[in-house]
């Protein structure tokens, strides 16, 4: 690869600390009854109303915010003025695609595709969920199979998203079971009928969803006026427009591992989505060993690479969610590649040393880093 295209940065020290984030996102994983660490909700941080990096907003921009739990995760929506009469609907929407897309609710749209799909019966869904599945499917190709939204049966031999990690490690014979039942290819899309061709591969879209939810979300407030606001699906952060006196806005990407909120750096800017793929979202140590949920198609066990983390910056965040992902699978030299060959976005690479690595088209001052047009 071009030397060029591949910028290592000094190793991040300074960070920002953001204790009482950290401190409410506790309590809720508590509340949660999770007795293994999960720090999905604090992937990202947005800093739009923190003293240390914004601007006044004006009289008439007071920031409003509200939070809910959906897709298990927190999802925490800002808004200005007047445009908080917009939460009820978005949090709606929010339900609305979750019993669509999850895998857990038992009557939503892809659950009853894996279900019909074992009887041979196609299911008819929605105009959102085939888009959803045409979008993982591209992503699934791009990615040669290293990202493939087949991988359900593996992912819930895993089992991340439950409440204990006890004895969660599956057997090396049930991986090599569950891994020849992986294949995207799978998937026969009519219309809007769908069935998997194999009775033994389960679809998940838990690596794509929350990004088409965010962009669903912030089509339906820009269709209502909203020009200003962050849209924030636990660690997918959306941005619409920018600050309301016209800056930039700030936003967190943290340092693997921190438990006190800190940053490793700082994405400035507006009007984009920014999404992280990282080790420290969801884990678990057995035996002095990291079992985290970014899994490796190839062999079933979580994917081994010296990445931590991985953040994309792009225009949509479904594109966001499925590239980070990705470039995380490929690795910190193809993962690069691929994102320079994708036009209008960027990509920071955090390794096992906590370096950092910018594509071509970012630049980064005193831990801000920022777009460089030139």
């Amino acid at each position: 690869m071009d030397s060029r295209k591949k910028s290592k940065i000094k190793r991040i020290k300074k960070g920002i600390n953001k204790k009482e984030i950290t401190k409410k996102m506790n309590i809720i994983l508590k509340k949660q009854n999770k007795k293994y660490f999960r720090l999905k909700a604090l992937c990202l941080f947005f800093i739009l109303s923190s003293t240390l990096f914004s601007g006044c907003a004006g009289k008439n921009a007071i920031a409003k915010k509200r939070t809910g739990i959906y897709f298990d995760t927190v999802i925490t929506i800002t808004l200005y003025g007047n445009d908080e009469k917009y939460f009820d609907k978005c949090f709606e929407l929010c339900d609305q695609y979750e019993k669509m897309f999850s895998t857990t609710v038992s009557e939503s749209e892809i659950a009853c595709i894996n279900q019909n799909s074992k009887n041979g019966i196609y299911t008819t869904v929605s105009d959102e969920t085939i888009e959803l599945l045409k979008l993982g499917l591209k992503y699934s190709e791009l990615s040669d199979g290293r990202f493939d939204i087949t991988i359900g049966r593996l992912t819930s031999l895993w089992n991340f998203s439950g409440q204990s990690p006890e004895n969660c490690i599956p057997s090396s014979k049930e991986l090599s079971e569950s891994i020849k039942d992986i294949g995207y290819d799978q998937i026969n899309i009519t219309g809007n009928k769908v069935l998997i061709t194999n009775p033994n591969v389960s679809i998940d879209l838990g690596g794509i969803a929350k990004g088409l939810i965010a962009d669903k979300l912030k089509e339906y407030l820009t269709a209502h006026n909203v020009k200003k606001g962050i849209i924030n699906l636990g660690g997918n952060v959306l941005l619409i427009g920018s600050k309301p006196d016209g800056s930039n806005f700030n936003i967190g990407i943290q340092k693997p591992f921190a438990t006190d909120g800190k940053m490793i750096a700082i994405v400035n800017t507006s009007d984009k989505s920014i999404v992280t793929s990282g080790v420290y979202e969801r884990y678990f140590y057995q035996d002095d060993i990291l079992y985290h949920h970014i899994l490796d198609v190839s062999t079933g066990y979580p994917v081994s690479n010296d990445l931590l983390s991985v953040t994309v910056i792009s225009d949509n965040s479904v594109d966001g969610d499925g590239l980070s992902t990705t470039a995380f699978i490929l690795g910190l030299d193809d993962g690069m590649e691929m994102i320079e060959s994708i036009g209008n976005v960027e990509a920071v690479f955090v390794d096992k040393n906590n370096q950092i690595f910018l594509t071509s088209g970012l630049g980064m001052s005193d831990n801000v880093i920022y777009i460089d047009k030139n």
